[in-house]
């Protein structure tokens, strides 16, 4: 039996099996024990020999992830996952925490495995010639660009959001609904990323409205762990009593905020209104509901893996996509007067 048997036997793909006998953890429990049942009645044995003939002429493509813990990626990942096997390649899965070398890491399967490609979800936004001068197949950054570099942008191919676009969509309309003084939650104004990203748009929308920023009314996280974003909620609010309105970067910081201001005796949204970018599912479900722009996201794992893709078959040379992010409306924004 090979492993196309067991994932016809399992109705599940090929890559699921794969990820299965290779011990990856993003694979529920229930289809984990499916697969590695069928697999002993079979009395499997993976052939390493063939294995390695295959990786001579690899179909693989590597997705590597940062940030082990992000809900948001979740979807991302599925449907990557969707595309590449609808596509005919099979899903090389490597996680990576928040602050490893993503490039390094990509490089490291992609020669290991004989890859045909590469997508990382989740990276820096400053890479240079230098740095992906390591990289030996096409790859596309997903969720995020590379703005702070002087790189080419023929060099490399991007799906994203356009972070300070929806940044400054968010805070005008905690604006448009009588905000004055808004807090900002972002783990570092200066990372190179999406948080300097939307702090820019942040910062666009106050000044548009003819506001001055204000730095008691900015908060550096310093990380996207819930306890440290919940400290930095307390202390934004006992600095600032006065706050009518927060714009978090991250739905998991609104989420921090909105516990940190409900511990503080403060209504949402009668006395601050709270808002933030992603759309992940488990904000949707608290209360208030979290209004939010929700970013594309099984949308944008499609177009990354579409992209690779057509680089790999030779349709087409790098490229860069930005997909819109929509407007969720929840409970924790006050409504229009």
């Amino acid at each position: 039996m090979t492993i196309k048997d067991i994932a016809e036997r399992c109705g599940v793909s090929v890559s699921t099996v794969s990820r299965v006998l290779n011990h990856h953890p993003d694979v529920s429990e229930s289809v984990r024990a499916r697969v590695l049942e069928a697999a002993r009645e079979a009395h499997y044995v993976p052939n390493n020999s063939a294995r390695d003939l295959v990786r001579t002429r690899s179909d693989g493509i590597g997705l590597v992830v940062r940030g082990v813990g992000n809900p948001f990626y979740s979807k991302v990942i599925h449907a990557v996952e969707r595309a590449i096997d609808g596509a005919g390649y099979s899903l090389v899965l490597h996680q990576i925490g928040s602050d490893d070398d993503e490039l390094l890491a990509g490089a490291t399967i992609s020669r290991s495995k004989k890859l045909q490609g590469l997508i990382f979800l989740g990276g820096k936004g400053n890479y240079t010639a230098e740095d992906i001068v390591i990289l030996d197949v096409p790859f596309v950054c997903c969720t995020y660009t590379v703005p702070f570099t002087r790189l080419p942008r023929e060099s490399y191919s991007s799906v994203a959001i356009d972070d300070r676009k929806e940044a400054y969509r968010a805070v005008k309309l905690l604006l448009d609904r009588g905000c004055r003084k808004i807090g900002i939650l972002l783990n570092a104004r200066d990372d190179r990323s999406i948080g300097e990203l939307r702090y820019m748009g942040y910062c666009r929308a106050l000044e548009e409205a003819g506001i001055r920023v204000d730095e008691t009314l900015v908060e550096e996280t310093g990380t996207f762990a819930l306890p440290n974003v919940y400290k930095a909620a307390k202390c934004l609010l006992e600095r600032r009593g006065d706050l009518d309105g927060v714009f978090a970067i991250a739905d998991s910081m609104a989420m921090a905020a909105i516990k940190a201001l409900h511990d503080a005796g403060r209504s949402v949204p009668g006395d601050c209104s709270v808002t933030a970018i992603d759309g992940i599912e488990m904000s949707a479900y608290m209360l208030p509901t979290l209004t939010t722009m929700a970013q594309p996201q099984s949308e944008l794992g499609t177009a990354a893996v579409k992209t690779l893709v057509d680089m790999i078959q030779g349709r087409c040379g790098n490229r860069h996509i930005l997909l819109p992010a929509s407007l969720r409306v929840g409970g924790s924004v006050a409504p229009a007067e």
